[in-house]
């Protein structure tokens, strides 16, 4: 037999090469060029094939620019279907490493399917090679080192961006609608002039009453592109899920209210909201507010403090808005019962609006306030009310006299009581993580069974969860107390500003009043008690 029926006579191998590009290897000088590191691992691979005349190469298998941390890889991916479509014979790569550095991959892969699918890997630079006996050990090791790498990698870029975010630097690769990244340092936000007005303008149309889906049907009538749109057009590339053209993504009540909700507004960094299970597993966890990390005033304002904290105060006390034009009547969410404390909805006829006890409705007979209250009547009560205020308070001299300390103290008081109840609390998980202490010597004393120590921390953990629930409840009161106190400093701006009033509307009501309660219709006078809490008694 001469050598050319020798080379004809054995099997040909068919061999598909796998090249990834890592971190380190990032030298491209444009984008869709070929790094020098693939070129590299392309000349080796297909050198390696030429010296073995049985090889043939059937398919080159390419990720750059992508992760070999186990992410989704669409060539590996490609790859790994037609090895179990047996369309190869051979997968041949520089390194065990460039396959992949997780061990799980390496071990599902290299270490089980591809024996099962009759599939030879070679790792040329590590001697990786599935076909001679005793290799499987060392590229255990490799792959454990390998694993080892991600993980240090991983937990040094956590340690790093944490440093960053500690130290008051912008850590996101996009800014929040409103600003720019300096061109001067990634790690800084400054104002994008044209953006910053949409957002001032967000915030003034919500405190005249118009609701989320009310401001985003104004913007989008005024053709106002939404955040991602502007970007976009700005030549900022986002990764945008929507199943409409980008051109034709509108404002939604989501972006209106994260807008509305974000203190970057107010120049302050919160970061480190979420974060992902592992270097192994990104799915995203978002983290509990104490984990977060606030630095203030790390760059300029487009919000002042005094209209966040109105926004703020106006989310939590206002009512669902009207269908028809997207904003809130004026005394939404602020009229009440005198006599069940229920709040008065809002209805129409074909004359005039009114205002009703909800506790009458759908049939019900709770409340003995049966008789609604015309709305423009109302209007008209508490105009003359606040005019009657200003014209007590606005002398200058009975300004200096009102006395910020006493028109906060409510407030504080309330604070306090709340901070207390808090630490009670606090105090009452502490007891019982030392009680579950006990308990668990006790178990392993063998003074209570395993079945009772389980019983015993299943209980502990209902307890536990509901502490905490409680505890995130007080929180929001505490926050929602502290923004009406801040409010409450600005009570001598607000009788500064006004002299007298001709008509309402829903930012002075907000300044003003904190709740109107309408009690029951006194038949024999035609009249009923109509009493008004200010936010400065």
């Amino acid at each position: 037999m001469n050598e050319m029926e020798s080379v004809l006579s054995k099997k040909v191998l068919r061999v598909g090469i796998y090249l990834r590009l890592s971190n380190e290897d990032r030298d491209k000088v444009n984008k869709d060029d070929d790094s020098e590191s693939i070129k590299n691992q392309r000349n080796m691979l297909v050198d390696y094939i030429n010296k073995h005349p049985e090889f043939a190469l059937i398919d080159e298998y390419c990720d750059e620019d992508l992760s070999g941390a186990g992410t989704y890889r669409p060539e590996f991916e490609r790859l790994i279907r037609d090895c179990e479509n047996r369309k190869l014979d051979i997968v041949l790569c520089k390194s065990q490493s460039r396959f992949s550095r997780d061990m799980e991959i390496v071990e599902k892969y290299i270490n089980n399917k591809f024996k099962e699918w009759n599939i030879r890997f070679i790792g040329l630079s590590d001697n990786a090679d599935t076909e001679v006996l005793g290799n499987k050990k060392s590229r255990q090791i490799n792959g454990l080192v390998n694993e080892w790498y991600l993980e240090d990698v991983s937990d040094n870029i956590r340690s790093a961006f944490n440093s960053k975010m500690k130290q008051g630097e912008f850590i996101s690769p996009f800014a929040p609608f409103g600003y720019e990244v300096s061109p001067d340092d990634n790690n800084k936000l400054i104002i994008d002039p044209i953006a910053s007005e949409i957002v001032k303008n967000i915030y003034d149309l919500y405190l005249t009453g118009l609701g989320f889906t009310g401001i985003a049907k104004y913007l989008n009538s005024k053709e106002i592109p939404s955040p991602s749109l502007y970007k976009y057009r700005k030549g900022i590339k986002l990764n945008v899920i929507s199943n409409r053209p980008r051109e034709e993504i509108k404002w939604s009540t989501n972006a209106i209210k994260t807008i509305l909700t974000n203190e970057i507004y107010l120049g302050h960094l919160i970061q480190g909201k979420r974060t992902t299970v592992s270097y192994k597993n990104h799915k995203i966890r978002n983290k509990d507010k104490s984990e977060w990390i606030r630095i203030e005033n790390t760059h300029e304002a487009i919000i002042d403090e005094e209209t966040f904290n109105k926004v703020q105060i106006a989310m939590k006390e206002r009512t669902k808005p009207m269908k028809a034009t997207g904003g809130v009547h004026i005394f939404s969410g602020k009229v009440f019962c005198l006599e069940c404390n229920h709040y008065m909805r809002k209805k129409n006829s074909s004359k005039h609006e009114y205002l009703v006890c909800s506790n009458n409705r759908d049939g019900y007979d709770d409340c003995i306030n049966k008789t609604s209250i015309r709305y423009d009547e109302l209007a008209n009560l508490v105009l003359d009310a606040i005019n009657r205020k200003i014209e007590k308070f606005y002398d200058e001299e009975e300004l200096k006299n009102l006395d910020s300390k006493k028109l906060d103290s409510r407030f504080k008081e309330k604070i306090k009581s709340l901070v207390g109840l808090r630490t009670d609390i606090e105090n009452k998980i502490s007891k019982t993580r030392n009680y579950l202490k006990n308990i668990y010597e006790d178990k392993v004393n063998g003074v209570i069974t395993a079945e009772q120590f389980k019983d015993l921390i299943t209980n502990y953990n209902k307890d536990e969860d509901i502490y905490k629930d409680q505890i995130k409840s007080i929180n929001n009161e505490i926050s929602y107390y502290r923004m009406k106190e801040e409010s409450a400093k600005n009570n001598k701006e607000i009788f500064s500003k006004y002299q007298k009033l001709e008509e309402l509307n829903r930012v002075i009501v907000d300044e003003f009043i904190d709740k109107i309660y309408i009690g029951k219709l006194n038949e024999e006078t035609n009249t009923r008690d109509i009493q008004i809490k200010w936010n400065f008694e």
